[in-house]
């Protein structure tokens, strides 16, 4: 039996000591109240006192009840900075960040009789509750999700698309049991109340005391009503899956009786409340959205964001001085003084809002107080054209164009295509590996507004890294929707199919910044390939963000490192955060991929993302995905706003790209749900390319010039082989030495994600069947096009990457350790008193250094070159010993060679002549070296030995009593102190006497 009504002991609104708008704020507001004014009774009704009633006053994680009951609801994940002041209410601002339990004693079950009223505003459609009456969080159909009752206030399912949903649910007999009140249109512009009336077997749903929809339904409120001290929620859903609320509640009133219509409309807050409140907070977003980079109204710069719209709240600006700052935010930095605005927002509401900016006069030292340049770089430089904060004209000139070039004066934009950035400024000629870093001073000339300055920046190029060949492969990766961290794996050898973990199987990163969660890893090998970059999208769906609101509201940041080792990661810009690429209007950044330029001579940056018309991301028209860019260098600076790659109308996720030949070939996810033009399957992979990688697509097209865009050349690649749908498209070229590469040493995998079986599915092809690939001849519809069977592979990777890598760091990744230094040979040679030292890598790869040649007392220290160092050894030194010393990086051991011994330095000649009609032979020997040596002579006509000194020549006579000889030889053998050898023999011409 419902109580005979009692007059109203609505407690008066606490007010929060957090106070982010002025309460004055309302008053300067012409208040109209169009589509908010409610059916009034003649005579307003007394209302029942509720059985709770919450205004948005706080006290530490308890949202209070000011009814009087004490029926305190107890919040998770909200805090003092989740409420703020509005006019003479306060908000809960949900933003997907937490929710509140309510207290059981507020509805019970003793009859279907109850009420709820809850003043809510948002722009936000997704599957997220607004309020339940109801426990028991769990999949969809199951018995662990409880019976409810709920209401969601901007709603994205189908049929209720930004309307209300509102639904009672009681399982029986294997049927959900739900059902849904029928779609009565969304919310009224700012604040509306909406009021949910059980009564009997009906349920009432009013907007601001209007009836929007009625159901009869034969539900029990005694099946629904929970037996735990949990009543149900507010901005939480009981699907599993779901996500939080984003919305703001003003507030919230519980009865355990059903109001009549009269009720509805006297307990309601006012109108005049309800647009004061939306009012206050619109000022205070209004300003949030504007500033941009700016950090205040009173300091700007830069230019402004006067959105179309913001809180679903149509703005129209004006400016009091539209040449400074104009209607649509256009900051002047031609100004000379600093020059005070005034900007006028007209609402839809009737209301103005007035903010007052001063623009700052440009100065030329602010752009060039901007600039920051890496006290050693590895990389091209990013050289700014334009000032960071005025705009500022910028050229650059260096000490040494030969390592690091300037400004190109005649530098002239592509037909196709991104332009420079740089004009040909900052590429940069690393110095050969061995050879050492060079110093270059780098001079930034700025002009603005007729005035010039200029400022030097000391920049160390760094010499190349070790080249060595691949010799496997590794792999980054997440896991689930419910396990978003970084993982990797590495191949065993050089054979592209033998995948483990590395690292224990645990995760490699895991995120304690921005949103939590790190998804669709890319790794990407630097230019000169001696660095990693990895990049990754800021997403957590495991913290409770839905797919609807990690679409529209998702994070701007790529999450980015580099590595050396892929064992060890830094971010590159030195902060545990990502790096905002993405506009406000955007509605995500998702898969992150980078690619080098040849042209641009720099990293492309390419990602998946919605866009909105404005910052406010109120419309709901054009919300496709498709792919936009941004350049970079080093992965720190990143060019802004992106450009528009990929827009055909259609959705489209998840490039990646390769180059063959002059050609760029790009894989892509056709996000459609179904064919997109002439794609002709949703949820699978087509193929494009272009000689221009930033050219732009507006279509799909086979018959497109690659010259000037992208010409599609394969659809639906692997749907048809996999039987799953497929995202996440990967291209790796094979490792020379790898089984599953071909003769011609051009093989490549290509892989597929089947999100929703497995993982990773591989393909096998080549350069030349890519290449080839056209409308009446498809690469996909090839015999050979084949999928592999399942195994080799990481084991359940998600949308992850794959790249080659030395010996060395697959090592440093299977033992999850430091890379150690490879071990070497050094083998030594000579020729005369010239040796050689060759020293070699195990690995095959570049060896610099020095060698050092020692024998004796005497050692000798040599750079090589090519691997090689050659030495004459001085004269008494018998023996020698090469050693590698190694190079600064310590990446190759030092090695010891054999001992080489080296003879005496003698040499001898032989002469005849006559005496008396006979032949007398003269051998004569020089002593060439440093050292005394005794020479014994012996050939056909007898021995002498002599001493010959030190750079002396001595000889012996032989009479032969003969007229004439034939040739012969005369043997030399010599030997000194210190073990110094020599043995030769000198041959003796014929001769006769006449």
């Amino acid at each position: 039996m419902r109580p005979q009504p009692t007059p109203s002991t609505r407690a008066p609104r606490r007010r929060s000591l957090r106070r982010g708008v002025a309460a004055s704020v309302a008053a300067v507001l012409a208040v109209s109240v169009m589509g908010l004014t409610a059916p009034l009774a003649a005579n307003a009704a007394d209302v029942p006192a509720p059985s709770a009633h919450y205004d948005m006053s706080h006290s530490g994680a308890s949202l209070l009840d000011v009814s009087g009951n004490g029926r305190h609801a107890t919040l998770s994940g909200l805090t003092d900075a989740s409420f703020e002041a509005a006019g003479s209410d306060d908000v809960l601002r949900f933003r997907a960040d937490g929710y509140a339990s309510l207290p059981k004693g507020l509805v019970t079950g003793t009859d279907n009789d109850f009420t709820v009223e809850y003043t809510v505003s948002t722009q936000t459609a997704a599957n997220s509750f607004g309020w339940v009456i109801g426990d028991g969080v769990g999949p969809w159909n199951t018995t662990q999700l409880g019976n409810h009752i709920f209401l969601s206030p901007r709603s994205s399912q189908s049929g209720y698309t930004n309307q209300v949903l509102a639904a009672i649910r009681v399982k029986t007999d294997g049927n959900n049991g739900e059902n849904r009140m029928p779609a009565g249109g969304g919310l009224n512009a700012g604040f509306t109340t909406l009021t949910m009336v059980g009564s009997g077997s009906t349920i009432t749903l009013y907007r601001d005391g209007a009836v929007i929809s009625t159901l009869t339904h034969t539900r029990s409120l005694s099946s629904i009503i929970p037996s735990g001290n949990v009543l149900g929620y507010l901005g939480r859903s009981l699907y599993q899956g779901d996500s939080l609320l984003r919305a703001d509640v003003s507030d919230v009133k519980f009865w355990d009786v059903a109001l009549t219509a009269d009720e509805v409309t006297s307990s309601m807050p006012s109108a005049a409340d309800k647009t004061a409140a939306t009012a206050a907070l619109l000022r205070g977003d209004v300003l949030a959205n504007m500033l941009g980079s700016n950090p205040s109204l009173d300091q700007v710069s830069s230019n402004l964001t006067l959105g179309a719209s913001v809180n679903g709240v149509a703005l129209t600006w004006s400016s009091s001085n539209p040449a400074v700052i104009s209607t649509t935010g256009v900051v002047s930095r031609s100004i000379v003084d600093d020059t005070p605005v005034t900007l006028t927002a007209t609402t839809s509401l009737g209301s103005t809002l007035t903010f007052d900016a001063t623009v700052l006069a440009p100065s030329i030292s602010a752009d060039l107080d901007a600039i920051t340049l890496a006290d050693r770089s590895t990389e091209h430089l990013p050289l700014a054209t334009k000032g960071a904060v005025n705009g500022a004209a910028i050229t650059w000139t260096s000490s040494n164009p030969a390592i690091v070039t300037g400004t190109d004066a005649a530098y002239q934009a592509p037909a196709a295509g991104a332009a420079d950035p740089f004009r040909g400024g900052g590429l940069v000629t690393r110095p050969a590996y061995g050879e050492g870093d060079v110093e270059v001073t780098l001079t930034a000339h700025a002009t603005l507004n007729g005035q010039t300055e200029e400022r030097s920046f000391d920049v160390t190029i760094a010499e190349k890294g070790r080249w060595a060949p691949d010799a496997g492969y590794a792999s980054a990766y997440f896991k689930s929707d419910g396990d978003e961290k970084i993982y990797q794996a590495a191949t065993s050898g050089n054979d592209f199919f033998t995948f483990s973990p590395v690292n224990g199987g645990n995760p490699v990163i895991t995120s304690t910044a921005d949103t939590r969660g790190l998804r669709d890893p890319y790794i990407l090998r630097s230019k000169d390939g001696d660095k990693y970059y990895m990049v990754a999208t800021d997403l957590c769906i495991s913290c409770g963000t839905g797919w609807g609101p990690a679409q529209s509201n998702g994070s701007l940041k790529i999450e980015v490192w580099e590595s050396t080792d892929l064992v060890h990661w830094d971010r590159t810009n030195g902060e545990n955060t990502g790096i905002t690429v993405n506009q406000p209007a955007a509605g995500m950044t998702w898969a992150p991929e980078a690619y080098w330029d040849d042209e641009l001579q720099s990293y492309v940056v390419f990602f998946a993302s919605r866009l909105y018309s404005d910052a406010s991301h109120t419309n709901s028209d054009k919300l496709y995905a498709r792919m936009f860019y941004v350049l970079t260098r080093d992965f720190q600076t990143f060019t802004y706003p992106p450009a528009t790659w990929q827009d055909t109308g259609y959705a489209r996720i998840d490039s990646t790209v390769t180059k063959i030949g002059d050609y760029y070939y790009r894989f892509t996810k056709n996000e459609e749900g179904g064919a997109a033009g002439i794609l002709e399957a949703g949820k699978d992979i087509f193929m494009e390319r272009s000689k221009v990688l930033t050219a732009p697509t507006t279509q799909s097209s086979w018959t497109a010039d690659p010259n000037t865009t992208w010409q599609l050349t394969d659809t639906r690649m692997t749907s048809l082989e996999t039987g799953q749908a497929g995202e996440g498209p990967e291209v790796v070229k094979l490792n020379a030495g790898d089984p599953n590469n071909n003769a011609q040493g051009d093989g490549y995998v290509f892989l597929v994600d089947n999100y929703g079986s497995g993982g990773y599915r591989a393909f096998v092809t080549n350069e030349r069947a890519i290449a080839s690939s056209q409308q009446s001849d498809r690469l996909s519809q090839r015999a050979d096009w084949a999928v592999r069977p399942v195994g080799g592979l990481p084991a359940s990777p998600r949308h992850g990457a794959f790249v080659s890598v030395t010996q060395s760091v697959l090592e440093a990744m299977h033992a999850w350790t430091e890379v150690e230094a490879v071990p070497s040979t050094t083998t030594l040679t000579a020729e005369d008193r010239t040796v050689t030292a060759e020293v070699a890598a195990e690995d095959g790869g570049d060896v610099v250094g020095t060698v050092t040649f020692s024998g004796g007392s005497w050692t000798e220290t040599v750079d090589l070159e090519d691997g090689s160092a050659s030495v004459t050894v001085p004269a008494g030194v018998g023996s020698v010993t090469a050693h590698y010393d190694g190079y600064s990086d310590g990446l190759v051991s030092p090695s010891t060679s054999s001992a080489v011994s080296l003879g005496l330095q003698l040499s001898a000649t032989a002469s005849t002549r006559c005496i008396a009609g006979k032949i007398t032979e003269i051998v004569s020997v020089t002593n060439a070296d440093d050292v005394a040596a005794t020479v014994a002579i012996a050939g056909t006509y007898g021995s002498k030995t002599v001493t010959v000194a030190a750079g002396k020549t001595a000889s012996a006579s032989f009479t032969t009593r003969a007229a004439s000889i034939a040739s012969h030889d005369v043997t030399i053998t010599g030997g000194a102190s210190g073990g110094l050898t020599y043995s030769a023999a000198v041959t003796v011409a014929a001769a006769t006497c006449q």
